[in-house]
């Protein structure tokens, strides 16, 4: 019940509004998210560098309602992209294509997107295309396998509480299309979506399986130390080293878990939001743990 009512208040523009000026709260946001400037991201990316993480840097923002902030976030992806190849970072980016006017025009949506492929192929780096709620599913995945018939320079998500992801897999993969396989962090009906959590876990594995068959560099994102140590033990199943797969995580969570993975000689790669349009990230995370949000009420008028 929380957790709905968390993904609900996530699409609230008054809440974030006010939500975004209080001091505590925003805060309580660096915990998730490495700052509002690009600058703070990449210095985000360099210290996961050093600790010997990859990084996935997404500037955050979704369902613009106007060209021209369409037209800024992509001239900010191109901008991360400069940013990524003069640094030398070890990372590439992460976009949601409703920041990229998706909900205006497919077509305006993919002649945004295209230069920014074209610019991560030119500097040897990677677009992944984050996945929406189902609402946006066919046409994200139409878009990235137009992307992906332009470049190898792109990838997909994939979650594993839908119930269509298991043909969306075998799709992507004869395509030969890279994909970070999630849970999911919307709240999606019963009648698309699993809603029980032993059925998303089932059909995770199943999807890593089919991911790790394919000799396809895929990249695992979980939390979760069951599918993690599932994805190891079909790993040395199936003969893989461990660079021929990634896990990946988000920034501000489990750090002991990703730097007991580069331990055991395990790729893994942070997912670093910035930007100032934070709260509906902020609150799919709280969603996903209410015993932060407890923390942060307890917190909020304090100051």
């Amino acid at each position: 019940m929380l957790r709905t009512l968390l993904l609900q208040l996530s699409q609230s523009r008054a809440l974030a509004a006010w939500w975004t000026r209080n001091r505590f709260a925003r805060r309580m946001s660096r915990r998730f998210i490495a700052g509002e400037t690009l600058e703070e991201a990449c210095a985000a990316a360099r210290a996961c560098n050093r600790m010997g993480l990859s990084a996935t840097l997404d500037h955050l923002g979704e369902n613009v309602t106007q060209t021209e902030q369409a037209r800024r976030a992509q001239q900010t992806y191109l901008r991360i992209l400069d940013c990524i190849e003069q640094q030398r970072l070890q990372a590439h980016v992460s976009l949601k294509l409703t920041q990229l006017g998706l909900d205006l025009d497919m077509e305006f949506c993919a002649r945004l997107l295209e230069p920014i492929v074209r610019r991560a192929e030119a500097c040897g780096s990677f677009v992944r295309i984050d996945m929406e709620s189902s609402a946006y599913t066919d046409r994200t995945l139409q878009l990235c396998k137009r992307m992906r018939a332009l470049s190898p320079a792109v990838g997909a998500v994939i979650q594993s509480y839908l119930y269509r992801s298991e043909r969306d897999v075998g799709e992507l993969i004869a395509l030969g299309c890279r994909i970070r396989l999630c849970k999911g962090a919307y709240k999606e009906p019963p009648q698309i979506a699993f809603p029980r959590k032993a059925d998303v876990d089932a059909n995770f594995i199943r999807l890593m399986q089919m991911l790790l068959s394919s000799n396809l560099y895929h990249a695992i994102a979980t939390h979760d130390p069951r599918m993690i140590q599932a994805t190891k033990e079909f790993a040395r199943l199936r003969g893989l080293s461990p660079d021929r797969f990634e896990f990946q995580m988000l920034y501000g969570i489990r750090s002991d878990l990703q730097q007991q993975l580069v331990r055991e000689g395990y790729r893994v790669r942070i997912y670093i939001p910035f930007g100032p349009d934070w709260f509906p990230y902020f609150m799919r995370r709280l969603a996903e743990r209410p015993a932060n949000l407890f923390f942060l009420l307890r917190n909020l008028f304090r100051r």
